[in-house]
């Protein structure tokens, strides 16, 4: 029998606006432990993998439940270095499309095309196989993107080099210097996965359909794209690029907040006592500064950083650091938010194929507010 506790008056309906506090079902793939405020992925707190783990074993545990023993990591690797060419139709593509258009717009309908041209896209027994080819392709896709803006040809994917390095490499024309490629990893593994955040879940409601897995990811990249959720790191460098140095904040900060702005990169939904992945991000972003002799941009990073603390005490969220830290490696500011892409797209499978194997349509209620019943004169 139903009790006044789970039964609502239909004219008052218990509305959570953006679904805040609503619990829509259940996830093996990560969490934030709230007493540790650590970010858990199946199980492994995030900050332990990006210390001691490389982005494709993090992958292989998001995509398959579990580290990899040395065999599993070679044959997933195999299966990562195989897929990273791109084909003659997807560099056509990208070749047709304006330079000017958003780098997520181009990457966005890269996927399309790829789903579209996969004799296996409507087969759900292909999904890893499927995830695994994206994945290894997508470097290339932001690579080629972010050259052919400079008038720099396509360069080749490298075998003989984990993904973070020959990501690097295809965008940048040499091997990394290893601080430069252990900080890459360490983004890629921090932004990898995030529980049922917003292109989550739309990938979740695609999902649900029954639909593909290249709509459900097309769909996702959609939703990050947004300001409020993957182009925050690129919000980040544009306001730095307004204060323009750390004797700029208090003044730009006054604008800011009196003209009730929204500072991006600082506060965050889940995380009530700072976001647990900053401090690993933070020390990554230190360690390229010192690298590429840039103490002006992290003494601006920090005075941003505790102003903000000062004026609101709200903390900075992953984006903070990735940003300048993206900059630092001599990605173009409009790129931050397709290699959010590159990383979230394990998570996003995980959450796909989570979906899949205890399903049920996503389809929720509304509350209407329009005229009640009326008829056409």
């Amino acid at each position: 029998m139903a009790t006044s506790d789970d039964t609502h008056d239909d004219s008052t309906p218990d509305i959570r606006k953006g679904l805040e506090g609503v619990v829509v079902d259940r996830t093996a793939v990560s969490q934030v432990n709230s007493e540790t405020n650590s970010l858990l992925y199946r199980g492994y707190p995030v900050h332990e993998l990006a210390a001691d783990r490389s982005f494709e074993e993090v992958a292989h545990l998001l995509l398959l439940g579990e580290l990899p023993d040395a065999e599993q990591l070679a044959a997933f690797t195999r299966s990562e270095r195989g897929g990273r060419e791109l084909d003659a139709t997807t560099k056509t593509l990208i070749d047709s499309l304006p330079t000017d258009a958003h780098p997520m717009d181009v990457l966005r309908t890269v996927v399309s095309e790829i789903g579209a041209t996969d004799p296996t896209s409507a087969d759900p027994e292909a999904l890893i196989d499927q995830a695994v080819a994206l994945f290894a392709r997508l470097p290339a896709v932001i690579a080629y993107d972010q050259r052919r803006r400079h008038g720099l040809p396509l360069l080749p994917p490298r075998d003989d080099l984990g993904y973070s390095a020959n990501f690097l490499s295809m965008v940048f024309g040499k091997e990394p210097d290893d601080p430069v490629r252990q900080a890459f990893d360490t983004s890629m593994i921090l932004y990898a996965e995030h529980g049922f955040n917003a292109s989550t879940f739309t990938a979740r409601v695609i999902t649900s359909t029954l639909s593909d897995y290249y709509s459900a990811v097309v769909g996702a990249i959609g939703a990050l794209k947004g300001q409020l959720h993957g182009g925050a790191n690129e919000a980040v460098m544009h306001a730095f690029d307004e204060i323009g140095s750390a004797d700029g904040v208090p003044r730009w900060l006054d604008d800011a907040l009196g003209g009730h702005r929204k500072v991006m990169g600082f506060g965050h939904r889940v995380y009530k006592h700072g976001d647990s992945r900053v401090p690993t991000m933070e020390d990554a972003l230190e360690t390229l500064a010192g690298h590429y002799e840039r103490p002006d941009l992290l003494t601006l990073y920090r005075a941003l950083k505790d102003e903000m603390a000062s004026r609101t005490g709200i903390k900075p969220n992953v984006d903070y650091p990735s940003g300048p830290a993206y900059h630092l490696m001599g990605f173009d500011t409009e790129q931050f938010t397709p290699l959010f892409v590159a990383s979230r797209v394990i998570g996003w499978t995980a959450h796909i194929r989570e979906q899949r194997e205890a399903n049920a349509l996503i389809r929720p209620l509304s509350a209407y507010v329009g005229p009640d019943e009326r008829h056409v004169p």
